[in-house]
């Protein structure tokens, strides 16, 4: 090992990669400033006394990384090494796993002999199949079960660290970790399997209930998310039930003083029925909605890719012929020797690249204007759509205010009613203080079910907007993004032709 410290530089970079290269390699690599890192495939970088892994962001194609007896001390820099299966940070020095965030690919892991106590923060690394750790300072035996997250473990490497020196350590790892192959270099037999799962069997089982009871808890919860997108992507979330009712008496403070009075709670009751039943109508609605949506648009992307298909063939043929042809006129061009009939010849070869490129821009055009008035019929369907999907809610909900107007009145008629007994003290059964109290003034009752009733309507109408305003901010993003797409699509192609014309008059010229 050198004797100084080193940092990575590109120097070391260029000698590494090149060393690594095939004598292939070597003999295409006419200078050393040509090297693209981003080709590079294997990268060794031990016995370099690197203190810092550095300037790597250019290999993004790496996939085996040797970076061992070093003195790092900290795992960084790795975050674009996005195809890494192998990676070697043995005999460094460590203390703390982290950084390999972005090592989703990685199938080898080694750390060993490094000053590590804790194995974390490897959550992202769903390949790891190798994983070497020999030499470090890993203390607790319940920390090594971390690695059960693991699916596709199959040699795990913990010599020489102390959690080694506790009682039936081996057995202990070969029962949490059923799916291991190789433990400390050593092939886990049947015999050893057996005695593992006997001394632990309990435990185990209670282990497999308890993963079971959160494998399902996971499935609910997804499931849940899945079915709230669909009723977000439906616009019609939290309206399968009394959500917008709820919401309604969430901030009535007079609410709770209200329900004593006598015939108010059965009113509420009936109320919240009638609102639940409206709600739902529009949740069944915009869920029918939202799939003849969903089919519609389905169904356009289907017919643009099958247009899309139909002029590529036509064009594949154009270009066909025009090889044909344009392998004919060249040769014929090569066997002339006469500067006129050269002249002559070269002409009818650039008019045979002309009329390509003006085949190829029709077929271009032709394509364009296709698409475009697919997504202009896509534009009138979905805003029929949309309009529709919008008027019947906003009926909805109109009938909603209706509700509440309805249940507002009948509120006025129960409180004159109590305000008239309790000045007459004709009261039957036990009233609340705070009730009574409230209802010694009868403008304060009547200014509270008014500023109740404009609470409810405005719930209404925000719930009303809401869906409106964001099925039409879907509707015009919607379309703009397609026509983005299509005209990015678009560039592309025209380019690409233009490219192909250029490259084939440069040949051409090549000829001369």
């Amino acid at each position: 090992m050198d004797s100084l410290p080193t940092s990575i530089n590109e120097q070391l970079l260029l000698e590494a990669v090149i060393k690594q290269a095939t004598q292939e390699q070597i003999r295409q690599i006419p200078k050393v400033d040509r090297i693209h890192f981003n080709e590079a495939l294997d990268l060794r970088l031990e016995y370099k006394n690197i203190l810092k892994i550095d300037l790597l962001t250019e290999f993004t194609s790496l996939v085996k990384l040797n970076l061992n007896n070093n003195l790092i001390k900290e795992i960084q820099g790795l975050d674009s090494l996005f195809n890494l299966k192998w990676l070697n940070l043995s005999f460094n020095r460590i203390e703390k796993i982290k950084g390999l965030e972005s090592l989703h690919k990685l199938e080898v892991l080694n750390l060993s002999n490094n000053k590590i106590t804790r194995i974390e923060n490897m959550d992202t690394l769903e390949n790891l199949s190798h994983f070497l750790i020999a030499n470090n300072f890993l203390s607790q035996l319940d920390n090594v079960l971390y690695l059960k997250r693991f699916k596709k473990l199959f040699k795990v490497y913990l010599t020489g660290n102390p959690v080694t020196e506790e009682d039936d350590y081996k057995l202990f790892i070969v029962a949490y970790f059923p799916n291991l192959m190789c433990l400390d270099n050593m092939l886990i037999d049947k015999e050893t399997r057996e005695e593992a799962f006997n001394k632990y069997r309990y435990i185990l089982e209670k282990i497999t209930h308890e993963e079971l009871q959160k494998q399902q808890v996971y499935v609910a919860q997804q499931s849940c998310e899945a079915e709230l997108k669909l009723h977000k992507d439906a616009f019609v979330e939290f309206l399968n039930g009394s959500c917008l009712f709820d919401s309604m008496l969430t901030d009535d403070p007079e609410a709770p003083r209200l329900r004593c009075v006598l015939g108010v709670a059965p009113l509420l009751q009936t109320f919240e029925d009638q609102m639940v039943e409206l709600c739902m109508h529009l949740f069944d609605v915009g869920l029918a909605q939202h799939k003849q949506r969903e089919t519609e648009l389905n169904s356009f992307f289907s017919g643009q890719n099958e247009v899309e298909a139909h002029y590529r063939k036509k064009a594949s043929q154009v270009l066909a012929m025009f090889d044909e042809q344009h392998k004919v006129s060249t040769m014929e061009l090569q066997q002339l020797s006469d500067p006129h009939e050269s002249e002559v010849k070269i002409n009818q070869c650039n008019d045979e690249i002309t009329q390509l490129y003006e085949s190829l821009l029709t077929l271009e055009f032709e394509l364009d204007n296709k698409l475009e008035d697919n997504i202009r019929q896509l534009d009138t369907c979905i805003l029929d759509m949309v309009a529709d999907f919008s008027e019947t809610a906003q009926g909805i909900f109109s009938q909603c205010r209706d509700l509440e107007d309805n249940h507002y009145q009948k509120m006025q008629e129960i409180a004159i009613g109590f305000l008239d007994r309790v000045a007459k003290e004709n009261l039957e059964g036990d009233v609340p203080h705070d009730v009574l109290m409230l209802f010694t003034d009868k403008n304060a009752v009547m200014d509270a079910l008014a500023t109740s009733h404009d609470n409810h309507l405005l719930r209404i109408s925000d719930r009303e907007n809401q869906l409106v305003t964001r099925v039409s901010n879907w509707n015009v993003s919607l379309i703009k993004e397609i026509q983005e797409k299509g005209f990015q699509q678009n560039h592309m192609r025209l380019s690409d032709i233009n490219r192909y014309v250029d490259h084939l008059r440069r040949q051409l010229d090549s000829v001369l």
